[in-house]
């Protein structure tokens, strides 16, 4: 069945009259409740069946996905609760969606009432393909009903953009609002490699003593992008280290090269001047989150377990280590079985097995060496699913595999960090397995971003692939 409507010019934003509407898809509610707020005056339409698949998630038993569900009914509910039906399906007002100017609207959308209508596409479909296809469908109505509009779907998968794309509809967008970045390539690697010789930018210094350390102070015009606990060198010896920054000024304490690569954490020492200055992060009293981020083989996994273990075994510094990853099959899967929250957690941990035999692969029994850390260091492996709630207090925690979890998944172990304790953070923006989740998208591009200017938190990105030859070669050619 043919239609006027695919051969209609698309509104732009600036054409369209009014405010402007969006169906939102029920990742998009998922991957951020409070998405429902961030489309400042204009029309929010949810589906019938977003609500249903909210509903249906928010009792499954992986917490992370049935907690965002509740999230994004609770808001929707606060915002309706005094609505007459009428209202509902025309517009409730958007408490907080503008700061001046009129609020935006939120609307349910009864999209089981639409039928069939031969002036009007109409996307069947599989049972497996009903709800996505009832969704396109709600905004290819309402954008034949409103020509005049400018409507839009607003979703996080791929495949349902283009299938609303080929079935006329004229405006299809990704949820952007937490985009911190217009391209990955400009993410905070948490150093600056200067050309040339740093002191020919620089026309005034002065040097101050402060405590035991020497400080250069520099105008904050030579390093506009400068931010706390960042680390600049040039291609001659110049290696420094942002210690904080004023309105006017830049704080630099100077470093040495060959200080850096002295370092030794448990018996490892950095293999490059990225896993140096990852290292001189790690150790850093006054840094509480290091973010780690690099490809496969870049060592990031092992820098982190090794700090941790000379940090409560040889300082003292710190009770016990908490490794804990994502796990979402867990509470699907295995989640009954019987065994320990650290046997279930066995198969998705197996890389700091990995790396503990690393740091003890020359002992004379290296398993027993292996048991013996684990025991000493109170080594505690678990799921980010379980970490609700809690608070952890002088303890060493590392989030492994952050890429795959969302700004709100992210926030909400961060938080969870308590007095005396320190957590690092790793992640590959390369391997991405959630769907919902690009590398503009991720939590962990968001934390680089976030926390930069933290004079508590540092970034590092670790470069080169030191695990062997073919794992360089396969992370570059494959």
């Amino acid at each position: 069945m043919e239609s006027s409507l695919a051969l209609q010019p698309p509104l732009t934003h600036d054409e369209a009259a009014g405010p402007k509407t969006y169906v939102l898809d029920t990742n998009v509610l998922l991957h951020d409740p409070t998405a429902i707020s961030a489309f400042n005056e204009h029309h929010v339409v949810i589906p019938m069946t977003v609500l249903e698949e909210l509903d249906h998630i928010k009792d499954r038993r992986d917490k992370t996905v049935s907690r965002e569900a509740r999230i994004a009914i609770q808001l929707i509910d606060r915002i309706v609760d005094a609505a007459t039906p009428h209202e509902i399906q025309e517009g409730v007002e958007v408490p907080g969606s503008t700061l001046q100017g009129p609020p935006g609207t939120l609307a349910i959308y009864p999209d089981q009432l639409i039928t069939d209508d031969s002036d009007i596409p109409y996307l069947d479909g599989t049972p497996d393909q009903a709800n996505d296809n009832r969704i396109i469908n709600v905004a290819i109505k309402l954008q034949a009903e409103h020509p005049e509009r400018f409507v839009c779907l607003v979703t996080k998968d791929i495949n349902m953009r283009i299938k609303a794309k080929g079935s006329g509809l004229l405006h299809v967008e990704d949820y952007r609002r937490d985009r911190v970045l217009d391209d990955i390539d400009l993410l905070t690697k948490g150093y600056e490699h200067v050309a040339g010789d740093f002191w020919d930018g620089v026309d005034e210094v002065d040097t101050l003593r402060e405590d035991d350390l020497t400080l250069h102070r520099v105008p904050r015009a030579a390093l506009p992008q400068a931010y706390p606990n960042q680390f600049l060198f040039d291609e001659h010896d110049f290696l420094a280290f942002v210690v904080r920054i004023d309105g006017q000024h830049v704080y630099l304490r100077c470093d040495s090269r060959d200080g850096l690569m002295n370092q030794r954490f448990w018996g490892l020492a950095p293999r490059n001047l990225d896993q140096a200055m990852a290292m001189a992060l790690l150790a850093d009293d006054d840094v509480d989150m290091t973010v780690l981020t690099g490809p496969a083989g870049s060592g990031k996994t092992l820098l982190a377990l090794a700090y941790g273990l000379q940090g409560i075994l040889e300082e003292g510094r710190y009770s016990k280590l908490i490794v804990a990853r994502s796990t979402p099959p867990i509470a699907e899967d295995i989640g009954f079985l019987p065994g320990t929250e650290e046997e279930k957690m066995a198969p998705w941990l197996a890389a700091f097995d990995d790396n503990l035999e690393i740091l003890h692969g020359t002992d004379e029994s290296c398993a027993g060496s292996i048991e013996y850390v684990k025991e000493r260091a109170n080594i505690q492996f678990k799921s980010l699913n379980f970490m609700r709630g809690r608070s952890f207090n002088n303890a060493y925690i590392i989030i492994d595999e952050a890429q795959g979890l969302s700004q709100f998944q992210l926030k909400s172990v961060i938080s969870r960090v308590g007095e005396g304790s320190k957590i690092v953070v790793l992640g590959n923006l390369a391997q991405i397995d959630n769907k919902y989740i690009s590398p503009l998208t991720s939590g962990l591009t968001y934390l680089v971003e976030k926390s930069k200017h933290y004079e508590h938190a540092g970034v590092m990105h670790i470069g080169g692939i030191l695990r062997s030859r073919l794992a360089a070669f396969a992370e570059e050619e494959l």
